[in-house]
């Protein structure tokens, strides 16, 4: 229907060139790019499973929602009215009704199922859907999903808690796990003197009996970062006489009251409001050991490697929010006597915007499915490893520059909270900080090649499966092995190497899976120099009808 021009109540003036707001849309559906991954790689049950989600999370309802977790951000209630100390973080019903959508489609479960091929793939793309929603709530789900695979390094633990966490329900009340429909997970590693130091760790783990893997033992210390709060069990690491251990901490003692879990505040963050983040204390706190004693950072590095994937993901789906409001605003905005979006230089920037985010999209869909391969294909074991750290670093250190530009296509009206481009501008730095920030992972790049050097074979592999379909990646793929190969100290230019393997590896899959237009345009300025240090600076040789085409909704 035809947008009705509204009136200026006053009577001095006529309003006219305004922008519709975002009608409501199937993300999952108009996503090109996405539904393009679905169609060629996944199983024939993973579209039909996540077109509900996309629909919902394009809808002016969820947006609202978005918008109404972070106006309300959550509180933390020490007390209850009778003085007893409960240690609860109190959200906005907008958050529950979130978490709800989120966990009830199975994003926190999916990849653990087991029962179809594509589950962490599924995932991914759920992670990628919800943040274009609300991105505050994927921290708790990712977490839940997460915990899964430090779990099963102790089997008899896993075996009570893992069919909690794969319930597909969601269950907001202070309860003892065992009584409630969904359960949530969260971690506490890092402390104040140490932060990605976590062998700096001093919180102390007591024994209360013989001692052992899945036995009770007592913790005293702190915990400087806690992600979700309020979940229903914690995975955190403490040190034995033995060494750093890693601990599952419940919020209920198995008689059914209260473990001490002391929140002493939550974090005043720049974004990721609707998402609390805590300190916490432990005083004599009932924890159970998970995994061999001394060997807590291997064990709880199994639910690190998962979320450091998802926090690769987010990015690209605060990308695909951003742009959409973008391309949205310049098609139905006029200036100098035409629609924006005919400009020639908002084009541009439009363009290479499109590019950034189909690059990165198809990157941490690629290395979603190396995790649903890597029990069958030990390159494909090594991909994740090497991959997921690649990943992680790149999407995350585009997306604030990304949003910003997108912010820039609004003009004035990006700037104001009225828009959702401010709330993605202060999301957009989280993903980088957490689960190791930029040198702590390009450090780990290096560990895994120096571990097992066939982990950077694995990489050079996957780039090598486009060769001889563009110069530019030829010639980038050529520079990178020999930079791998040269025996100086690779630590200086750990973030140079990452940075050469994470656009290989993007444009060896724009190469293959893309349109030419789109290949071309990306190989030609990420790796053959034809544009300059900011959007909006491709050739003009580049098809930017092309890529603008596959970029736009039809809403």
């Amino acid at each position: 229907m035809p947008v009705r021009e509204p009136r200026n109540t006053l009577g001095t003036h006529r309003v006219f060139n305004q922008v519709p707001p975002l009608p409501d849309h199937n993300a999952c559906e108009l996503d090109d790019v996405l539904a393009d991954v679905l169609r060629n790689t996944a199983a024939d049950w993973v579209e039909p499973t996540l077109n509900p989600l996309g629909a919902a999370v394009g809808s002016e309802h969820y947006r609202e929602l978005g918008r109404l977790a972070n106006a309300n951000p959550p509180e933390l209630k020490t007390f209850d009215p009778t003085g007893r100390r409960i240690d609860e973080v109190e959200y906005h019903p907008a958050y529950h009704e979130l978490m709800k959508l989120g966990m009830e489609h199975g994003a926190h479960a999916v990849a653990w199922l087991g029962l179809r091929p594509g589950g962490h793939l599924t995932h991914v793309a759920m992670i990628y859907l919800l943040t274009q929603a609300e991105a505050g709530v994927c921290c708790p789900i990712t977490m839940t999903h997460a915990a899964i695979p430090a779990l099963r390094r102790q089997p008899d633990i896993a075996a009570v808690w893992e069919p909690r966490v794969l319930r597909t329900g969601y269950d907001p009340r202070c309860l003892p796990a065992a009584e409630k429909r969904g359960t949530t997970f969260g971690m506490a590693m890092t402390e104040k003197q140490g932060g990605s130091d976590v062998k700096a760790n001093t919180t102390d783990a007591q024994p209360a009996g013989g001692g052992g893997p899945g036995t009770e033992y007592r913790l005293t210390g702190h915990k400087w970062f806690c992600s979700a709060p309020m979940s229903d069990a914690f995975l955190t690491l403490a040190r034995t006489a033995g060494g750093l251990s890693c601990f599952l901490v419940p919020r209920w003692l198995p008689d059914g009251t209260r473990n001490t879990f002391l929140i002493q505040r939550l974090k005043n963050k720049l974004g990721n409001k609707s998402n609390a983040s805590g300190e916490i204390e432990y005083a004599n706190t009932y924890a159970l050991m998970v995994g061999d004693e001394g060997r807590g950072v291997p064990t709880i590095i199994q639910m690190v490697q998962q979320t450091r994937l998802d926090a690769a993901t987010a990015p690209p789906g605060l990308m695909r929010r951003a742009l959409t409001e973008a391309l949205h605003h310049a098609e139905h905005r006029a200036a100098f006597g035409r629609k924006l979006i005919e400009q020639p230089l908002m084009r541009n920037v439009l363009a290479d915007l499109a590019l950034e985010w189909e690059a990165a999209t198809r990157l941490v869909l690629r290395i979603a499915q190396a995790f649903d391969r890597a029990g069958e294909d030990p390159a494909e074991d090594r991909l994740t490893r090497i991959g997921t750290a690649v990943a992680k670093y790149w999407t995350n250190k585009r997306t604030p520059e990304f949003i910003y530009e997108a912010m820039e296509c609004l003009g004035g009206n990006g700037y104001v909270e009225e828009s959702i481009l401010p709330r993605l501008y202060r999301e957009a730095p989280v993903n980088s900080i957490w689960e190791g920030s930029g040198n702590v992972i390009c450090l780990d790049v290096l560990r895994a090649m120096e571990r097992d050097p066939a982990t950077a074979d694995a990489l050079l592999e996957e780039i090598a499966k486009a060769a001889g379909g563009h110069r530019d990646l030829d010639a980038a793929a050529l520079q990178l092995r020999k930079d791998l190969a040269d025996p100086a100290d690779p630590t200086p230019r750990a973030r140079t190497l990452t940075e050469s393997m994470a656009i290989a590896l993007q444009a060896s899959l724009m190469v293959r899976c893309a349109p030419n237009a789109a290949a071309d345009a990306f190989c030609a300025s990420r790796l053959g120099g034809q544009r300059g240090f900011t959007y909006g600076s491709l050739k003009a040789s580049a098809a930017l009808d092309g890529i603008l085409d596959r970029a736009r909704f039809a809403v």
